[in-house]
């Protein structure tokens, strides 16, 4: 468990700012504008509905109470026995801790794991809340830029060069928010041979499932000195049931647990039981899901090759690109808001995403097809002022 800690968490810890875009937009739509949508990361899908017929079961069956602290015993085993299934990787539902959405997961990780001074490192681009749960738990992020060229994807020389005592874990996630970019087999492999005994590679795959060539893989498939992020938001459109869990070594598993049973306590119980559901019965809602994110990720890329800000490497994961703007701005997060003001489109800036972001805009293509085009019309109007 951690040691003392520093007087005030809130220190360091960065704003969202994609949600500062999202909240400004909500505004504007109030006072009349029409706003598209390309900013936010959510499913515009529904649930699928034998998740909801479960919850709705649950609570006629008074599933209201509290469960485990690890959570469900049946929800555990059903994670062990999908991973199983998707990655042949064996797992115990011991090692299987439930929570309300993987936000909670990583506070788990970060906060068993960590001391005072620890490092972590991370990428750059980043989800913007690794860092802030990093600095939460004490720890320091320690950033490795990657590029544009590479798929927004380590170089693991770079890696070893920053490499010390202190670094207790490697942060990876595929599918990447914000770069939409997928590690190969190989290169998992390749970042798990840096772990050690008191070195742990923590693996965010909440965007398993939204995978569009080739197939999603697991670091558990190369390590077992790993923390494994995953949940329901995004793969099965259950972004407000706030569902998550976290697989980790058997030996952290105690301090987790104890960390969840003063934090959380447990996840929601009726929730739990619409996971199952999830897991077992929405696979072909999922496929239609993908075919269609699929559909507008083609749309969008080819679209942006024409205005001649598509990545270098195109993604083919979770439902994002990473725009290059660099010729029309050092500063995305003016540009961002001026492109709010001006055409009505919600972007989120790449600075919020990290230092070597800067000079690019995420677009995310949870929205229509017939929206994308629209917000896209209008992006290309607003660029073609700028020059």
């Amino acid at each position: 468990m951690n040691g003392q800690r520093k007087e005030s968490r809130s220190c360091g810890i960065s704003p969202f700012i994609v949600m500062d875009v999202l909240e400004k937009a909500q505004q504007l739509e109030a006072a009349g504008r029409h706003i598209v949508h390309l900013e936010i990361g959510e499913p515009d899908f529904d649930t699928p509905e034998p998740v909801k017929e479960a919850m709705l079961k649950a609570l006629r069956e008074n599933d209201t109470h509290y469960t485990h602290s690890l959570g469900k015993t049946e929800l555990r085993e059903e994670i062990a026995d999908y991973y199983l299934r998707i990655y042949n990787v064996k797992i115990s539902p011991e090692q299987v801790l439930v929570t309300s959405g993987t936000s909670p997961a990583m506070l788990l990780i970060f906060s068993a794991l960590l001391n005072d001074g620890d490092d972590v490192i991370i990428s750059d681009p980043y989800y913007a809340c690794y860092p802030n749960h990093i600095k939460f738990a004490g720890g320091n992020p320690v950033c490795v830029p990657v590029r544009e060229e590479d798929g927004f994807k380590y170089r693991k020389s770079e890696i070893e060069h920053r490499l010390s005592d202190r670094v207790r874990a490697i942060m990876v996630n595929s599918p990447a928010n914000p770069t939409g970019n997928v590690f190969s087999a190989a290169e998992l492999s390749e970042m798990a041979s840096l772990a050690s005994e008191n070195r742990f590679l923590i693996s965010d795959e909440i965007y398993h499932g939204l995978t569009y060539e080739g197939k999603d893989h697991s670091i558990l498939e190369f390590t077992d000195q790993a923390f494994v992020i995953n949940g329901f938001s995004k793969k099965y459109a259950m972004t407000g049931w706030r569902l998550g869990y976290v697989i980790a070594p058997q030996k952290m598993m105690r301090t987790m647990q104890i960390l969840q049973q003063n934090l959380f306590i447990s996840a929601c119980s009726f929730i739990q039981s619409a996971a199952i559901a999830a897991l077992r019965d929405c696979d072909s809602h999922v496929s239609d899901m993908v075919s269609t994110y699929d559909k507008r990720r083609r749309y969008l890329l080819e679209r942006l090759g024409k205005m001649g800000i598509a990545p270098t490497v195109l993604p083919t994961g979770a439902f994002y690109v990473l725009a290059n703007i660099k010729e029309y701005t050092d500063d995305s997060y003016s540009f961002a808001f001026e492109c709010l003001e001006k055409a009505g489109v919600a972007v989120a800036p790449g600075i919020d995403f990290g230092p070597n972001c800067e000079g690019y805009i995420r677009i995310s293509y949870a929205n229509s097809i017939e929206n994308i085009r629209e917000g896209l019309d209008r992006l290309e109007q607003f660029l073609a002022a700028k020059k």
